[in-house]
C-alpha cells in the first residue's frame, strides 16, 4: 500500500473526469471496462488530442478484483478458465490458495518490445536439465484480466499485433520452443491509439478491435483555453488538482463497478437484434464480429445508464463506434466517419434521434 501511495505521488496521473471533450473515446473505453467481451478499442487521432493522457488516466477508475496472491497471471480464485496451470493443480489436490484483492491494471507496451518480451521465455537449458517447465512470463502474463495498453499500434510490427490479437480473443498465450509447450490465460482488454498521418492497420487487423474511436483536435476557442488552463493547473499543481476531481472521480467509479454487477441483467429484444444484424448487411460488414459487439456495447450502455433493458438510443449511439471501422475494404480508403452507419441506422430502425 505505500508503494503504491508513493508511486501515486511521484507520478500522479491526470483525473479522467476533468479531461474535457473526445466523449467518444472516453465512452468507448468506459463500455470495455464494463464488458471485457466487447474487444477492445483502436483510437485513432490528431498528435496532441490527449490520447495517451485519457488511457492513462482510466487507471484510477477501474475497479478492484479477486486475484490469487504471488500469482503472475492474477489468477481468477473462482473460475477456472481465468487460472494458472499451478492454481489448478493446488486446487485439485485442495492445498489452501490465499487471495488479495488488487485494482484491474494496466500494462503499457513498449514499441519496441520483442516477442519474448510480450509473450514469455522458456528456459530451455532448465527444462532439460532439472525436468521442470521453467517459464518467464511476459507482458501478457501481467495483462491477464488486465488492460494492455499499445501507443502507436500502427507502427508495430504486423507479426505481433496478430499475436496481441489472437490472444485477447482466445484469453490463452501459448509459447512453444524446442518442443515444450507453456499456456496460460491471457484476458485483457487491448486498447491501441495511433496517428492516421503515420498509416492505418490492416483492415483484417482493424476488424479485430471491438470499438473504434476518432478523435480530433477541439476548434471552439473557449474550450481550448479551459483545457490549456486545467493542464497549468495540473502541472502546477498535480496532488491539488486530483483532490478537486475526487469526488467526480470516486462516484464514475462507483458507477461503473455497479454497472460491471448490472450487465448480466440486462436485455435486448428480438427485433433489435434483428435490426442490428440487418444494419450490418446492408453496410457489406463482413463476418459477425460487427453484429456481436454492437449487441455487447449496447448492453454495456444501458447497464452503465443503470437499465436493465437497451433502448434504440444505446444502439444509436454504439452503432458507429463498433461498426465504422469494418466497412473498409481497400486499405488505401480511409475510415468512415461514422455518417455511412447513422445514415443506415435511422433508416433500418426507423429512428428520429434527439438533437
Amino acid at each position: 500500500m505505500t508503494t503504491e501511495k508513493t508511486l501515486e505521488q511521484s507520478r500522479p496521473v491526470f483525473p479522467f473526469t476533468a479531461i474535457v471533450g473526445q466523449d467518444e473515446m472516453k465512452l468507448a473505453l468506459i463500455l470495455n471496462v464494463i464488458d471485457p467481451k466487447i474487444g477492445g478499442v483502436m483510437i485513432m487521432g490528431d498528435r496532441g488530442t490527449g490520447k495517451s493522457t485519457t488511457v492513462r488516466a482510466l487507471v484510477d477508475l477501474l475497479p478492484e478484483i479477486d486475484v490469487i496472491a504471488n500469482d503472475p497471471f492474477n489468477s481468477d480464485p473462482k473460475d477456472p478458465e481465468l487460472m494458472s496451470q499451478e492454481v489448478r493443480e493446488k486446487i485439485q489436490k485442495n492445498e489452501p490458495l490465499e487471495t488479495a484483492k488488487r485494482k484491474i491494471s494496466m500494462v503499457d507496451l513498449p514499441l519496441g518490445a520483442t516477442e519474448d518480451r510480450v509473450c514469455g521465455t522458456i528456459d530451455i537449458e532448465k527444462a532439460l536439465t532439472e525436468g521442470v517447465k521453467a517459464f518467464e512470463p511476459g507482458l501478457l502474463a501481467k495483462a491477464n484480466r488486465g488492460i494492455l495498453y499499445v501507443d502507436e499500434v500502427n507502427l508495430l510490427d504486423d507479426h505481433l499485433v496478430d499475436v496481441l490479437l489472437d490472444s485477447a480473443a482466445s484469453g490463452w498465450n501459448t509459447v512453444e520452443r524446442e518442443g515444450i509447450s507453456i499456456s496460460h490465460p491471457a484476458r485483457f482488454i487491448l486498447v491501441g491509439s495511433g496517428n492516421p498521418e503515420e498509416g492505418e492497420l490492416r483492415p483484417q487487423l482493424l476488424d479485430r478491435f471491438g470499438m473504434h474511436a476518432q478523435i480530433g483536435t477541439v476548434k471552439d476557442p473557449q474550450l481550448r483555453v479551459q483545457i490549456v488552463d486545467q493542464r497549468a493547473s495540473f502541472d502546477e499543481a498535480p496532488l491539488a488538482f486530483r483532490n478537486e476531481c475526487g469526488e467526480s472521480q470516486s462516484k464514475l467509479t462507483t458507477r461503473i463497478a455497479e454497472a460491471r454487477k448490472l450487465l448480466p441483467m440486462v436485455q435486448i429484444d428480438f427485433e433489435s437484434r434483428v435490426r442490428i444484424s440487418q444494419m450490418c448487411s446492408e453496410l457489406g460488414v463482413d463476418g459477425l464480429r460487427g453484429d456481436i459487439v454492437t449487441n455487447r456495447a449496447s448492453q454495456a450502455l444501458a447497464a452503465f445508464e443503470g437499465r436493465v433493458q437497451v433502448s434504440v438510443e444505446d444502439i444509436y449511439r454504439v452503432s458507429p463506434l463498433c461498426l465504422r471501422h469494418r466497412l473498409r475494404k481497400d486499405p488505401l480508403e480511409s475510415i468512415d466517419t461514422g455518417d455511412r452507419v447513422r445514415e443506415v441506422f435511422l433508416k433500418v430502425f426507423n429512428f428520429v434521434p434527439n438533437e
